[in-house]
């Protein structure tokens, strides 16, 4: 192993650190909403399943819109343009939130036609209440990871990180005070935890706003993004960088919602077994995000030095990363499975069945943590065209046939519906990586 490559494991875990203990945390408030929430009752955790399943769809998509930025800024950074980046964020802030208000707007008319999805019907007096907070949460959560990703660009992961576990901490005190009523509060049940995460999530908005306008670390912006007029060529430029980041995770968290409203149509208790998996998945996954967000960040900025050999160099360090924590992951799942799951419910039937699910999940592993891995570098090169044929075909066209083959022709359920995530994740995987080796080419 060279230097260089040791050196730049370092740098990438350093970077991934922060990003990572974010993360950690966002997974202990998702395992921690969905204790609360089983906890209360089965018919509350299948609810949440079904709306936070479908609103994962539109919540990535205006989190990967953002991503565009990432690549940008951190190009920019390598330069030294501070100016520039200033203005650049400032039109990020009003595209993404002319995007995000479109999102809201799909999202409405989904709402409008929730009767119409097959759901159990004594779910959606539970459903309807929690689907408009989540809906109202879309808009802060945008504006936060807009001016996360110019942290992430000029390579400052701390502050967020910080913004991300206070925001954690406030949700789950929330969700205990309101979903079981306590210190004064109505017993409100799902809508409760609903309320909360909405809480938190304006609260690390305006948190990160702040940090921006009064921290040192963005003082060198200040001026540019006062100064900044939004341009049909900026506008065009985040767009051109964004929107096949947006519709890549689109396509892929889309084949995970309509696998949710297949699951709904199997009953409540599959459904609720599902979430259980679904969320403990998110364990994993959230982790390679971390080091494919800082991978990301280190191939933009060998990328602005016009340094192929280094974008590769840096994507491979990343990717050996990422395979060891899948690896942890992986055991995590099969040696902690009983004591993770069980934590979400005391109802038998969701548990056992949620047990059975296991060998799928962990099976998809690798796959998951390829295509996050070259799809981050495939980001990091600014080269995002790709990205949106792969994930329509990798998660449209391949993935849900085979969802619906495996749990229906092929009468496997849930456990055909977790299976099928393997055969999507991996043809992604292999596209992703043939697209990064072309960009990064020497030819």
């Amino acid at each position: 192993m060279t230097r260089t490559r040791k050196s730049e494991y370092s740098v990438i875990l350093t970077l991934a650190g922060p990003i990572l203990a974010g993360q950690i945390g966002s997974i202990a408030t998702g395992f921690a909403d969905n204790i609360m929430v089983g906890r209360y009752s089965t018919e509350a955790l299948a609810s949440a399943s079904f709306v936070n399943n479908l609103f994962n769809v539109a919540i990535l998509a205006c989190i990967g819109f953002t991503m565009g930025l990432t690549p940008l800024v951190g190009a920019l950074f390598a330069r030294g343009e501070t100016s520039r980046t200033g203005a650049l964020l400032r039109s990020a802030a009003v595209v993404n939130t002319v995007f995000a208000l479109l999102t809201m707007a799909v999202m409405g008319v989904v709402y409008l036609c929730l009767d119409r999805l097959g759901q159990p019907a004594e779910l959606l007096p539970l459903i309807r209440p929690y689907f408009l907070l989540a809906l109202a949460g879309i808009l802060p959560l945008t504006l936060f990871n807009v001016f996360e990703q110019w942290c992430f660009g000029t390579e400052n992961t701390v502050a967020p990180m910080w913004i991300i576990l206070g925001g954690n901490v406030l949700n789950v005190l929330g969700n205990w005070m309101l979903i079981y009523g306590v210190g004064g509060f109505p017993e409100m049940g799902l809508t409760g935890a609903g309320i909360s995460t909405f809480v938190s999530r304006v609260a690390i908005c305006v948190a990160i706003m702040w940090y921006f306008a009064s921290s040192r670390r963005g003082r060198p912006y200040h001026a540019g993004f006062r100064r900044a007029r939004l341009t049909g060529a900026d506008v065009r430029l985040l767009t051109a960088t964004s929107l096949p980041v947006a519709l890549q995770m689109c396509f892929e968290t889309a084949a995970f919602g309509i696998s949710a409203i297949w699951v709904g149509e199997l009953g409540t208790v599959p459904l609720a077994a599902y979430q259980i998996v679904v969320i403990t998945g998110t364990l994993g996954f959230c982790i390679y995000y971390s080091a494919g967000a800082a991978l990301s960040v280190r191939v933009a900025n060998a990328a602005g030095a016009g340094d192929r050999a280094a974008m590769r160099s840096r994507a491979w360090a990343g990717y050996h990363i990422i395979l060891a924590i899948m690896v942890l992951s992986s055991l995590t799942f099969i040696f902690g499975s009983r004591h993770i799951m069980g934590a979400f419910t005391d109802d038998p039937a969701v548990l056992g069945l949620a047990l059975t699910l296991i060998t799928p999940l962990v099976l998809y592993q690798l796959g998951d943590a390829t295509q996050i891995t070259f799809a981050n570098a495939l980001r990091g090169t600014a080269h995002v065209k790709p990205m949106l044929w792969i994930s329509f075909f990798s998660y449209v066209v391949i993935g849900l046939p085979s969802t619906y083959m495996l749990c229906f022709n092929a009468a496997l359920g849930v456990y055909g519906v977790v299976l099928s995530f393997s055969v999507s994740l991996f043809t992604a995987a292999a596209l992703f990586l043939t697209f990064f080796l072309r960009a990064t080419s020497r030819s």
